[in-house]
């Protein structure tokens, strides 16, 4: 869905023990570099290394990439974009924050290098973008009106109780809850948006990440609404484990394989989780599947 406007940025302060990164609505005033696919993996690595700055592309969610009290971007994707940029030899990182619906049309159009916002791996994206490997996985969780009155524990239980849903754009939500036999699906910017939709009552649940859900509900202090345990989705009658990535254009291998190395690595030191614990992360969303794991129908 490609749209070209900056979205509201409001969603909520983060701790104080969330680190920060760059400065809102940077932009590098340097030139938008081709990447025409000529078979050799690319020299966006090196382009970038000469230039000093990536430009990562951000959704404004929690805990992936969003704006904090600061005016300063945080957020476990530019946290992460950072230690392993820099290890390329790239000195700075740039946020570029747009609607996540936008994200591939951007990193394609050549607004930004990278998309840096916790995007889950889908094999229908996986013909869009090229993936790195997944730095988590991830279910999902309700926010729903305090005391959960219609009892929406489950996907199932959106389609029994006929329940008025809504989702954010883009999100791989749709389609669970699609399958759970629910017709009418409403999308709405983002999770705060969702959490004031519940509040209000202009829907009864709204589907998303369990640490996005957790976060918003916990950060707002909201008194009128609340987050379910975590929901596993089902697609073809088969449950779901989403994993989210760092995303490059198709033609930049070489770069997304320089990325993968130094993520490996994270991994096998236990730093990655340590980088992201700060943003509601838990060794249970910590995983070794793999970009091309995912990428298979």
């Amino acid at each position: 869905m490609p749209r070209d406007r900056l979205r509201r940025r409001s969603l909520l302060a983060g701790a104080a023990a969330l680190a920060t990164v760059g400065t809102v609505g940077a932009t590098s005033g340097c030139s938008r570099v081709a990447t025409a696919d000529t078979g050799d993996g690319g020299h966006l690595l090196e382009q970038l290394r000469a230039r000093g700055t990536v430009r990562l592309g951000i959704a404004g969610e929690q805990p992936y990439g969003y704006i904090g009290k600061d005016g300063k971007v945080t957020g476990s994707a530019p946290v992460i974009a950072t230690r392993i940029f820099n290890e390329l030899g790239i000195d700075h990182v740039e946020p570029f924050p747009t609607d996540f619906g936008s994200l591939i049309f951007g990193l394609n159009s050549l607004q930004f290098d990278v998309v840096a916002a916790g995007m889950y791996i889908t094999p229908e994206r996986c013909g869009q973008v090229v993936f790195a490997d997944p730095e988590y996985q991830m279910k999902d969780a309700f926010i729903v009106r305090k005391g959960n009155p219609l009892k929406l524990h489950t996907y199932a239980d959106l389609g029994r109780s006929k329940a008025r849903v809504a989702t954010g754009i883009g999100y791989a939500e749709v389609d669970y809850i699609k399958e759970a036999g629910v017709r009418k699906v409403d999308t709405l910017p983002d999770q705060l948006a969702g959490l004031l939709a519940v509040e209000q009552g202009r829907v009864d649940v709204f589907v998303g990440t369990a640490v996005t859900v957790r976060n918003v509900v916990k950060e707002t202090g909201s008194s009128k609404a609340e987050a379910t345990d975590e929901v596993t989705p089902y697609l073809d009658g088969k449950p779901v484990t989403d994993v989210g990535a760092f995303a490059f254009r198709r033609p930049e291998r070489n770069l997304r394989d320089a990325y993968n190395r130094e993520l490996r690595k994270l991994k096998r030191s236990g730093e990655l989780l340590e980088i992201m614990r700060p943003f509601g992360f838990t060794k249970a969303q910590m995983t070794t599947i793999t970009a091309e794991e995912k990428c298979t129908p």
